[in-house]
């Protein structure tokens, strides 16, 4: 295991007392899959390939929701800021880590660490209202057809889409800010591949009472409220499917959902395990190796956003065709 602290004065000073003056703590050390160097270079590999197609995938989703006005509707635009912010949140630790496993520098300066934290907070919560979102938009346009353009208006998809980036914001500074002032005074291993809050939270040499408070407000805003939509807004779609008299409505009804209620699926099912609880337990204790906590946090943070574009370009028509017409445009020159 490796051990390296940098503090303020690069020593630990010794009082009159005997005893050990705490000193703050100016970057981390990743710790990473540095317990297996063997799998390292296969692990690079494969992290490198999902981030291409991530970059590659929700690049062509973006400039077909821009180019294609069959795609200008208030699902393919939420479609089109999930692409979007899929992108900001691998780019914000994928490329860190992909140097740290080819070059074996691990290291990461106190403030991009913060930075690092922040964007995946920001994300993963700003992912979470898209999502319900998304699901109170198929809720409408199922469950009231007529009324769906007066509802789904375009100020009113703008502005829920703008709410959600500026709420998932204005979370994660709180909770970057109360994680990033607690004092780091010996200890700057983060057993985890990037900055998460969990990971960092364990490291702090001071009461985190307040950290796990603001967490657990946090999951109930940031995730179950928003599942809580979600299971209600597909009860009703559900409901209103069964109640089709038409075999060819109820498949296309079903076709429209599916992509999103897979992407759902995936998303709070990795999430959950993660954040749904303070693990209070694991935060005051000794620093263990935490292989499928990893492993877990790996899933949601890059094959999560590598399979959104994935799931909704096979299970969506409109997408589908839309790609291949961008893809048959012949360049002007």
């Amino acid at each position: 295991m490796y051990f390296y602290v940098r503090s303020s004065f690069d020593i630990l000073k010794v009082n009159d007392m005997g005893e050990i003056n705490q000193t703050l703590v100016l970057e981390f050390l990743l710790l990473g899959l540095s317990g297996y160097p063997k799998i390292e270079l296969i692990y690079f590999a494969l992290i490198l390939v999902m981030y291409l197609v991530i970059l590659t995938g929700n690049s062509v989703l973006i400039i077909a929701n821009i180019f294609d006005s069959r795609l200008h509707t208030p699902m393919y635009f939420f479609l089109g800021n999930l692409a979007f912010l899929d992108i900001c949140y691998t780019s914000s630790s994928v490329p860190s880590t992909l140097v740290s496993l080819i070059s074996k520098k691990r290291n990461i300066s106190f403030s991009g660490c913060a930075v690092q934290m922040f964007f995946g907070f920001a994300m993963g919560s700003t992912e979470c209202l898209l999502l319900s979102i998304m699901a109170f938009d198929r809720y409408v346009a199922i469950c009231n057809p007529l009324r769906y353009p007066i509802i789904m208006s375009k100020v009113v998809y703008v502005l829920m889409a703008s709410v959600s980036w500026l709420s998932g914001g204005i979370n994660s500074i709180v909770q970057t800010s109360l994680a990033m002032r607690l004092p780091f005074c010996g200890n700057n291993i983060i057993n985890h591949f990037t900055c998460e809050i969990l990971a960092v939270l364990k490291l702090a040499c001071a009461d985190i009472s307040l950290n796990i408070i603001t967490m657990m407000i946090s999951n109930m805003a940031f995730l179950v409220l928003p599942l809580m939509v979600i299971s209600s807004s597909y009860m009703f779609i559900l409901y209103t499917i069964l109640r089709m008299n038409s075999a060819t409505g109820r498949h296309k009804a079903f076709s429209t959902c599916s992509a999103h209620l897979t992407v759902v699926i995936i998303f709070y099912g990795t999430i959950f395990f993660m954040y749904a609880k303070p693990k209070s337990q694991d935060l005051i204790g000794e620093d263990k190796t935490q292989t499928s906590d990893k492993l877990i946090s790996l899933f949601y943070g890059v094959v999560t956003p590598m399979l959104n574009p994935i799931i909704y370009s096979l299970r969506n028509k409109d997408v589908k065709a839309a790609v291949k017409y961008l893809l048959n445009q012949k360049p002007v020159y």
